[in-house]
């Protein structure tokens, strides 16, 4: 395994006033009031999407969800965010990245 396979992206944005945050390596997404909250949110659905890949009830389908992507249209979002991102020095939009829990929690 590369060490960049080991890092995830994710952004979050505000939509109609509510907080999204999406993880694309995963196609995972959640919703909350804040960015704070909505990054926690992802942060925990990771953890347990991998669990339950590795040593859940899903773990015969760990070949297909550990390799799930986001679709054409959410990866183009997050490169425009990016770039947005980088000419305008932040911008309102937050992209972060997540590691691979190495060990499932």
């Amino acid at each position: 395994m590369k060490p960049s396979q080991l890092i995830l992206k994710c952004y979050a944005e505000r939509d109609s006033g509510v907080w999204v945050a999406v993880c694309l390596d995963f196609n995972l997404a959640a919703q909350g009031e804040s960015f704070d909250e909505v990054k926690a949110k992802i942060e925990a659905m990771i953890d347990e999407y991998v669990y339950d890949a590795l040593v859940g009830e899903d773990k015969a389908y760990a070949d297909q969800l550990l390799t799930r992507r986001a679709p054409v249209s959410v990866w183009l979002r997050y490169y425009f965010l990016k770039l947005k991102h980088t000419i305008f020095n932040g911008a309102q939009d937050y992209l972060f990245y997540e590691t691979l829990p190495l060990r499932p929690v």
